[in-house]
């Protein structure tokens, strides 16, 4: 019991504190299907949020993605492609310190419904460790959830990163 009340503050405080903020930018984690529902999930929501950037880590090539958003009506100087990151923590450690760089407090964080668990376990640890906080915006796929063994690894990775700054992946593309 003495654990779980500072806990459940915390974990109430980051709730609040997500209802309140506005993000400052969107974050948009690569890797969507053919059918490109990422891009055009976030090229719809950008419109009804007209004034802040787009970082895409990771997804489809630059063309493509720009084709998406210029479609939907979104000026493509908004749009800031990364991509360094070769899994879902190295979307977040490649771009963290840009994101800090430039001011960026609160973002909103966008992904697959699928993926967002594990997308949320590694950015409240890799974008929480630069006191950057985020809006989960989920992309409908109507597809079942991953397997919780996925956030537990990769929270365990971005962990890792936070204390070593070696993330797991591929030395070869391994920024850290």
């Amino acid at each position: 019991m003495f654990l779980t009340l500072p806990l459940l503050m915390w974990w109430g405080y980051k709730e609040v504190q997500k209802q309140v903020t506005h993000p400052q930018a969107m974050l948009v984690l690569g890797g969507s299907t053919s059918r490109l529902e990422r891009e055009k999930f976030t090229a719809r929501f950008a419109n009804s949020h007209p004034n802040i950037p787009i970082w895409i880590s990771g997804g489809s090539p630059p063309k493509t993605t720009e084709g998406v958003f210029r479609k939907a009506g979104v000026d493509t100087k908004r749009l800031h492609l990364d991509y360094e990151a070769v899994d879902t923590v190295t979307n977040f450690t490649t771009i963290v310190d840009d994101l800090q760089a430039r001011g960026i407090k609160n973002v909103y964080l966008i992904t697959s419904d699928v993926h967002m668990r594990r997308a949320s376990v590694i950015g409240e640890i890799v974008l929480g460790s630069r006191g950057i906080n985020f809006k989960a915006v989920p992309v409908p796929t109507g597809q079942s959830k991953e397997p919780v063994q996925k956030s537990v690894r990769d929270g365990i990775r971005a962990v890792v990163w936070l204390t070593t700054g070696y993330t797991g992946a591929d030395e070869k593309k391994n920024k850290g």
